[in-house]
C-alpha cells in the first residue's frame, strides 16, 4: 500500500493567512471570551485583505496584527462586519453556528497518534525549517511502512543543502531499497511567500487535519471561534478518537460528529473502532459543552495555525 502526505512551513502564503486570522481571533478573545469571530485573510503581491464577521466588545487593531506577518510596504485593507442576526439567533440559544460533519481520527502507529506519513512529512519540515525558516514544503511517500520517496522544496536553500539534511534525517528511518529523494526538483528558488503566490485562510485543510488518507468533513478552522462547529466539533472529534483509542486498545479510531445549524445536539455522534461502529456516549457534544470541556474560549489559536491542529500536544490531543 502506497500512502503520501505533505507538510508546509509556517512561511507558506496560506499558512501566513491562517496565522493572521488566528492572531486576530486570539487578540479578540483576550478581551472578550464570548465574541463571535469568523475572519478570513487573503494576501499576496503587495496587498492583504482581512474580511469576515465579528461581533464583540473588544477593540483590536487588525492592521497592526497583520503587519507582524507581511512586508512593511503592504497595503492592508479591513472589511469586517457583525455576524448575521439570522445566524446569531440560533447560536444565542446554544445551537451550532453551521451545519456539517466533522471527522476525528487517532491511530496507534505513531506516538502522536497521527498517520505515519503525516508525522514524517511534518517532522522533516520542522527539521528543515529550523535551518531555513522560509517558505517551503515537504512530502513523504511510504510503501508498507518504508519510505520510498521524499520531496523537499525550500526558499533560499540549495538542493544539496536540503539533500544533506534529508540524508541525516533518514538514518533513523525505515527506507526502501529504491528510495528516491527530490530536492528543489524545479530548481533552487529565492522568490517565495507572498512575493510569488497568493495565500488564503483555510486552503491547507488536508495538512491541517490528518493527511489525504483520512476523510475531511467540515470547513477550515483558522479565524473561527468555538461556536463554529467546523472548529470546535473537529477538535472534540479528535479528543473522542484519542480517548476511545486508549480505552479500547485499538489500532485506529474514526469519530464522526454532525450538526444542524441552530441546533445544539449533534444529529450524528459515532465512532468506528477498528472498523466496528458504535454510538458515542459520555460526552456533552453541544457547542457550549465542547467549548467548556476543551477550554476553547481562551487565546491559543495562532499556534495551531503553524504546524497542524492535531498531534502537537493541544488539549484535544490528550
Amino acid at each position: 500500500m502506497l500512502v503520501t502526505a505533505e507538510s508546509v512551513s509556517p512561511k507558506h502564503p496560506d499558512k501566513i493567512c491562517d496565522q493572521i486570522s488566528d492572531s486576530v481571533l486570539d487578540a479578540i478573545l483576550s478581551q472578550d471570551e464570548n465574541a463571535r469571530v469568523a475572519i478570513e485573510t487573503i494576501g499576496g503581491h503587495g496587498q492583504l485583505t482581512i474580511t469576515g464577521e465579528v461581533t464583540t466588545i473588544a477593540k483590536v487593531n487588525y492592521e497592526e496584527i497583520a503587519k507582524k506577518f507581511v512586508p512593511i510596504n503592504y497595503d492592508i485593507r479591513v472589511n469586517v462586519v457583525e455576524q448575521s442576526p439570522e445566524i446569531a439567533n440560533g447560536v444565542d440559544i446554544g445551537g451550532a453556528g453551521d451545519q456539517g460533519i466533522m471527522v476525528g481520527y487517532a491511530t496507534s502507529e505513531t506516538d502522536n497518534l497521527l498517520p505515519l506519513e503525516v508525522d514524517l512529512s511534518r517532522e522533516l519540515n520542522r527539521q528543515i525549517f529550523a535551518e531555513f525558516p522560509h517558505d517551503g514544503k515537504t512530502q513523504v511517500t511510504l510503501e508498507d511502512g518504508e519510505i520510498t520517496a521524499v520531496v523537499a522544496s525550500f526558499q533560499h536553500a540549495k538542493a544539496e543543502e536540503l539533500a544533506k539534511i534529508i540524508k541525516s534525517w533518514l538514518l533513523s528511518k525505515e527506507i526502501a531499497k529504491d528510495l528516491q529523494i527530490f530536492t528543489n526538483p524545479a530548481g533552487d528558488w529565492d522568490i517565495g511567500g507572498f512575493e510569488s503566490d497568493v495565500g488564503l485562510t483555510g486552503r491547507k485543510l488536508v495538512v491541517d487535519n490528518y493527511g489525504p488518507r483520512i476523510p475531511l468533513g467540515g470547513g477550515c478552522f483558522s479565524g473561527k471561534d468555538a461556536s463554529k462547529v467546523d472548529r470546535s466539533a473537529a477538535y472534540m472529534a479528535r479528543k473522542i478518537a484519542v480517548d476511545y483509542l486508549k480505552k479500547a486498545n485499538a489500532k485506529e479510531i474514526f469519530c464522526y460528529l454532525a450538526y444542524a445549524i441552530g441546533v445544539a445536539e449533534p444529529v450524528q455522534a459515532t465512532v468506528a473502532i477498528d472498523g466496528k461502529e458504535q454510538k458515542v456516549t459520555g460526552y456533552d457534544l453541544t457547542p457550549r459543552g465542547i467549548s467548556d470541556f476543551l477550554k476553547l474560549k481562551k487565546p491559543q489559536y495562532a499556534e495551531t495555525a503553524k504546524w497542524g491542529h492535531f498531534g502537537n500536544g493541544f488539549t484535544w490531543d490528550n
